[in-house]
């Protein structure tokens, strides 16, 4: 059986590593003209993301290059003192296997798991997809697959072509997100710096193999009105918004200029009901992403895609039963996955004087409390900070 899989990040190659496993031929198409290196953010896996990713057998190349991040420093908007944060317990509370990796590490990492057995085509897109699997490129010469898999994200132009426009399936959750790839000089490896004020937050960190830091933005507003390709825009609306925060947060913002990659979006939620259509499905962000930053879209996108090469596996290659299987599999996780991003997204770009404070001495009284305290208590929570953790992992060990 031939399928074709358009995105290499993150769902794409997972996916394309068990469905040849399997016996698959697979072939991946991604748009940029390389295995994409755009300076994301962090990311998070857990304990269920950590589990396929050992039987993955790259387990320890993604320990090798977690972010070791152990301490965070907040500053709230208008204090002086910082209240400082054992972020080890703070995981230890949310998972009982975690580990936090720059998003292109993870990619490269799971890219480099399946290369061998996977066609890649770099530099091209999917143009039409016709109910026989005959599939268009952008500049290749059109083929016949008998799935098509869209792994391409949050603007999936997979979903664009079989389900339509992406506004009739998308919920704005009120904030938005800003990355920059910043100095190292201004950082300080295994700590996280930040900065919280009503409506606005913002980060810097960095990992010891990178050679430059991140600063992330996150911040409350009705839906903007800008240009997707305008960078400049984009920065402009990042400065216009966190100016006066903070000194420190102002000579932050003068990097953004000389800033080599810079990623902006509004923190939106998918919300399909159904990602399959004749031989076509969606996985991860590209059918049900939760909220970028928000919702453990990450982790979400691994145990996606390791259930549809399993049940695709299982249906002997047969789309309807295996898509159909795979959605029944993931309904719960990703209506779950949803709740949580709501209230997530509230939370921590708080909205008053009162859920800053909250915000802060929370994440303090973790840090302070003994840590077999802390997971105690979370773990009688499978709905929300050990939401992630609970996902379920089906076991797939008996397919050839």
């Amino acid at each position: 059986m031939r399928v074709l899989v358009s995105g290499a990040s993150i769902a794409g190659p997972v996916l394309a590593y068990w469905l040849s496993r399997y016996g698959f031929e697979v072939t991946i198409v991604e748009r940029a003209a390389a295995l994409r290196k755009t300076g994301g953010h962090a990311v998070d896996l857990f304990r269920p993301a950590m589990e396929i990713s050992a039987r993955m057998g790259v387990l320890p190349q993604i320990e090798a290059l977690a972010t070791g991040t152990t301490r965070l420093i907040i500053s709230r908007e208008g204090h002086q003192r910082p209240i400082r944060v054992d972020l080890g317990k703070i995981y230890q509370a949310s998972s009982d296997r975690h580990v936090e990796i720059m998003r292109d590490d993870l990619s490269e990492i799971y890219y480099e798991a399946a290369r061998d057995d996977v066609e890649y085509l770099f530099g091209d897109s999917i143009t039409s997809i016709s109910p026989d699997g005959e599939v268009g490129f952008e500049h290749g010469a059109a083929r016949r697959f008998d799935a098509v898999v869209g792994a391409d994200g949050l603007h999936s132009n997979v979903r664009r072509l079989i389900f339509g426009d992406e506004k009739q399936f998308t919920r704005f959750l009120g904030a938005y997100l800003a990355v920059a790839s910043v100095p190292k000089t201004i950082s300080l490896e295994r700590e996280m710096i930040c900065h919280v004020g009503i409506g606005r937050g913002t980060a810097l960190y960095t990992a010891q193999h990178l050679d430059d830091a991140r600063l992330v933005f996150l911040f409350r507003s009705s839906e903007l009105s800008y240009n997707h390709r305008d960078t400049l825009q984009q920065k402009d609306i990042v400065r216009r918004t966190f100016t006066g925060m903070d000194s420190r947060v102002d000579r932050w913002l003068g990097q953004l200029d000389e800033a080599p990659t810079f990623y902006f979006d509004s923190i939106t939620q998918l919300q399909l009901d159904t990602w399959s259509r004749g031989r076509v499905s969606l996985v991860g962000d590209a059918g049900y992403c939760p909220g970028p930053a928000v919702g453990g879209s990450t982790s979400l996108a691994v145990v996606g895609a390791y259930v549809l090469a399993g049940e695709l596996a299982r249906a002997h290659g047969e789309p309807s039963r295996a898509f159909a299987a795979y959605e029944q599999q993931m309904r719960e996780p990703v209506r779950r996955s949803r709740a949580f991003a709501r209230g997530a997204a509230k939370t921590i770009v708080p909205g008053s004087r009162t859920a800053v404070w909250a915000l802060t001495r929370g994440a303090q009284l973790v840090s302070l409390l003994p840590a077999s305290i802390t997971r105690a208590a979370a773990k009688l929570n499978t709905r929300g900070v050990r939401l992630h953790d609970s996902i379920p992992v089906p076991d797939y060990a008996g397919l050839p």
